[in-house]
């Protein structure tokens, strides 16, 4: 029976090794004790209190009335805004301007090995950032974001290296797959269904799995950004210079992966947050703030955008939809690249 019940409290404390240790032990001292003769109302040593206690390190305890103070991670914010710009911003650049002899077209270009970098530098950043974090956060839904965010880079990284390359072939990025002229006149016909499922794959799959968990995590970590400290509610010089890149960087990614959707309703619930925090007396911290008007600045960048090229008839017959926002590539590859090459016959 003693041993029935042991096992029952095992499995009730989740089984935790340190947890087990502690309640054999209490069950062998009284039993030692009943054969001395001794009292058999035995507490707990203050050692086996100390380890029934949860690790808060692995999410177990969480107090809401805990707020320890959070300094400015201006060496996080500074290498994840560099890495975004060089090694996801700089890969397409890369593949252009370095000389095609050095990367053939059938072997992977300077961008892809950018990409690979990316899709390892991002994660170990955006984990250490949570680290950082002053309050505990979901740990286990941090790991399946982080496991689907390079999931998702990875299916990106094959998709967006073919269409690349693609250029050097005539491929134009501002037409769809089956009007390309490269594309369209191509026999069977049923290799214009590859070269569309390619374009899914990196354009809608890849992106998805990509940024959905991306964003996923920048929120998590932003939930935590909230202190009852209005001294820390301010963010540094280094911190407003910092915002511009980020923010520019954030247009980037917004609009050339076409993932506006996912970017309004993170920002919306990051407002619904902050707002329901306030009544708690709560305000954002300087890591907040700093990527809160980022998120807003981007809005705006995003705005301004779309009203430059919103007579653009080609590109609006590429984003029919109601909601137009052309990709910068799509718009380099249409005006950009006609231009050069018009300079060029001249």
């Amino acid at each position: 029976m003693d041993q029935f019940l042991l096992m029952m409290l095992c499995l009730l404390l989740s089984l935790e090794p340190q947890l087990c240790k502690c309640a054999t032990d209490l069950q062998t001292a009284a039993r030692t004790a009943q054969v001395l003769g001794g009292d058999t109302d035995l507490e707990p040593t203050p050692c086996l209190l100390r380890d029934l206690l949860p690790d808060p390190r692995h999410g177990a305890v969480k107090s809401e009335d805990n707020f320890k103070s959070s300094q400015f991670h201006l060496d996080l914010w500074f290498y994840f805004t560099l890495q975004n710009w060089v090694l996801d911003f700089g890969r397409p650049i890369a593949m252009i301007i370095l000389p095609l002899e050095w990367f053939p077209l059938n072997k992977p270009s300077a961008g892809d090995y950018f990409h690979m970098a990316y899709n390892v530098i991002t994660p170990f950043l955006l984990l250490k950032l949570i680290e950082r974090s002053p309050k505990t956060l979901p740990r286990s839904m941090v790991y399946v974001s982080i496991i689907m965010f390079v999931m998702g880079a990875s299916i990106h990284l094959v998709g967006d290296s073919v269409n690349h390359r693609l250029i050097f072939s005539g491929y134009q990025h501002h037409l769809s797959v089956r009007e390309n002229p490269i594309i369209k006149n191509l026999k069977p016909e049923t290799l214009i269904d590859s070269f569309e499922l390619l374009y899914y794959y990196d354009e809608y799959l890849g992106h998805s799995m990509w940024y959905i968990p991306f964003f996923l995590i920048l929120f998590i970590y932003f939930t935590g950004c909230f202190t009852p400290v209005e001294d820390e509610s301010r963010m540094p010089v280094a911190a407003l210079l910092l915002m511009g890149p980020s923010s520019l960087y954030y247009w980037y990614l917004v609009t050339e992966g076409q993932i506006f959707i996912l970017y309004i309703f993170t920002f919306f619930a990051m407002m619904a947050l902050v707002m329901h925090q306030k009544r708690k007396g709560l305000v954002l911290d300087s890591n907040g703030l700093f990527l809160f008007y980022s998120f807003i600045i981007t809005l705006v960048l995003i705005a301004v955008w779309v009203i430059w090229l919103w007579n653009d008839k080609i590109l609006r017959k590429k984003y029919p939809g109601v909601i137009y926002i052309p990709e910068p590539w799509a718009f380099y590859t249409l005006h950009m690249n006609n231009l050069h090459a018009g300079k060029e016959s001249l």
